[in-house]
This record gives C-alpha cells, structure tokens and sequence, in this order.
C-alpha cells in the first residue's frame, strides 16, 4: 500500500504514536482503519482545522505540527455488540486513523491550541502576519 507523501513525512511520529496508543488502550483496539472527516478553514486572525471524532476520547487523540502540516493521530474505539447480534448495516469507521493537513498560511504553531468537545477536535492556529509586500519607508542617510 503506497502512504501519501503527507503522511509519509510524519511515519515515524505515527508509528510511535500507534505504539504508544497500542499501550494504553491494547493492540487488538488499533485493528481496523477510519477517516474522520475534517473542514479547514480561516479567518482574519486564525486557521482552524475541526475534525470528527465522535465517541473518542482525548487520551485517544495526539496532535503535531511539523514544518507546514498538523498531524492528527488517534484510534476510534471499536462499537461493542450486545448478545447474539447481528449488524445489518456498518458505515461507521473505527480503529486508528491519521490525517495530514498542510497549513498554507504563516502560523504561530507556539500558540496554537486543540479543544476536543462533543466529538470535534477543534485546532486553532494562529495566523502571523505576512509582512512581505509590505511597503516601508527605509531612511536615506549620507555617507560618513
């Protein structure tokens, strides 16, 4: 299986995030393979990537900024079948996940926060003013 570049960029982080992931919460949990889906957006002060990831806990979840990306590594509990059932229908993705998102803007990755609340992980990046372009008067001074 051929990894995007993105994430190829982030391998070993995620293979040691998985590792550690695969610790606390055991290896038979990590199995399977989702997507959360996920929106980027921005506004005059900030960029801000939401990522769904409904039922996971915040110990599940590691974020980090490398170079221009934000990677988002977690694991999605498996949904635990009562009794003798039998699922009908399974569109709901579980199990670890990783998502790249490179960040196009200049961002302040120092100050930038995540907020995980009702299932959106909330990743606040704020935005650094671009000076380039700028125009600025450069005093002119005789030589000495």
């Amino acid at each position: 299986m051929a990894i995007p570049s993105e994430i190829g960029e982030f391998s070993d982080e995620i293979r040691r995030i998985f590792l550690e992931l695969g610790r606390v919460f055991g290896h038979d949990l990590l199995a399977g393979e989702c997507t959360p889906t996920l929106d980027v957006y921005e506004t005059d002060e900030i960029v801000e990537i939401v990522v769904d990831v409904p039922g996971v806990d915040r110990s599940a979840i590691r974020v980090l900024s490398k170079g221009d990306g934000i990677l988002v590594v977690g694991e999605k509990p498996a949904r635990r079948v009562l009794g003798e059932s039998t699922f009908h229908l399974v569109e709901r993705g579980y199990g670890r996940f990783a998502r790249v998102v490179r960040v196009t803007r200049s961002c302040d990755m120092s100050r930038a926060d995540a907020v995980l609340d009702s299932g959106e992980l909330r990743i606040s990046l704020p935005k650094i003013q671009d000076r380039r372009g700028a125009s600025r008067p450069i005093a002119v001074r005789a030589r000495e």
